[in-house]
């Protein structure tokens, strides 16, 4: 486990007309403030990364289908600097996972339909607050 990444087992309560899934609330121990909430929509077979936040943690779930994800801990002054840790998130695993910065993070698309993702992020948007680095920059064997 990369320190200082947390994973949260989230609800999901179902009947007979649907589901809610819960994914981050104010009052848990690891939500560290609120500034944006987006989706994405991972297409099959599409890996994407690597970013790394300089200052936001990332608050990822996979509410709908199932993504591959890997993190890199890129912080200097880190205990698991240089570290990789590769785990799959999605409605059979259904976590929070909290990302604080330094943490690059890439995620890969292996099913035939499309994944949706959801960011809390703990601050607005801002494109100079963020890495966005090619795959090649901490190599990792994408085929095991």
């Amino acid at each position: 486990m990369i320190d200082g990444l947390i994973l949260t087992p989230l609800k999901i309560i179902r009947d007979e007309r649907g589901a809610v899934m819960h994914m981050l609330r104010a009052d848990a121990p690891h939500f560290h403030g609120f500034g944006e909430i987006y989706f994405s929509i991972v297409n099959p077979g599409v890996t994407k990364g690597w970013k790394v936040h300089t200052k936001n943690w990332s608050n990822l779930a996979v509410p709908e289908g199932a993504l591959r994800w890997v993190l890199f801990d890129a912080r200097a002054d880190s205990p698991t600097k240089g570290e990789f840790m590769d785990l799959t998130l999605g409605v059979d695993n259904y976590q929070l996972m909290t990302v604080p910065p330094g943490i690059a993070y890439s995620f890969q698309n292996t099913s035939s339909v499309p994944v949706l993702v959801a960011n809390c992020a703990t601050a607005v948007h801002d494109p100079t607050e963020q890495r966005i680095l090619p795959l090649e920059t901490y190599p990792f064997d994408w085929k095991k």
